[in-house]
């Protein structure tokens, strides 16, 4: 496989704003908080521009890891093409949803929690970190996001 030339850092944050708005799944890892045991499962998201919104019941593990610690990490896109986002989390009962924001990511998604029987949680994940690269030849200046803020225009 030939190694595809370095993206730019804005073709590169571009790219990953398309991948946010297009993709609907993404990888997400949590912990427990007591224990540390690690738990990766696939949610879908919606992505505001800003935040992305993620569904799972209250119980579940991913949905107590969360509730417990509000950190996330996410992993989008094909390992050659990566975007990874450690991010803070906002949990919402879905009551906190507007009507619009639940169809929008019923729409997105295929998926709407608000007609599950067990009880389901929304989170928006807020993210603080942002890198993506596809290969080696990328993984200087893979850190698109820090503290919140984007470091390129």
């Amino acid at each position: 496989m030939m190694t595809m030339p370095a993206r730019t850092s804005k073709q590169r944050k571009q790219d990953v704003l398309d991948r946010l708005e297009r993709d609907v799944d993404a990888w997400v890892a949590t912990a427990d908080k007591v224990s540390g045991t690690p738990y990766l499962v696939p949610l879908s998201f919606l992505w505001d521009g800003i935040t992305l919104l993620l569904a799972t019941p209250a119980s579940s593990p991913t949905g107590r890891n969360l509730q417990a610690s509000n950190t996330v990490r996410l992993g989008i896109g094909p390992t050659r093409d990566v975007v990874l986002i450690e991010a803070t989390v906002c949990v919402l009962a879905i009551r906190e949803i507007s009507q619009q924001v639940g169809d929008a990511f019923a729409v997105k998604t295929g998926f709407d929690p608000r007609q599950e029987t067990s009880t389901y949680l929304y989170f928006h994940v807020t993210p603080q970190r942002l890198q993506a690269w596809r290969e080696a030849n990328e993984l200087d200046g893979r850190d698109l996001m820090r503290d919140g803020r984007w470091l390129v225009e």
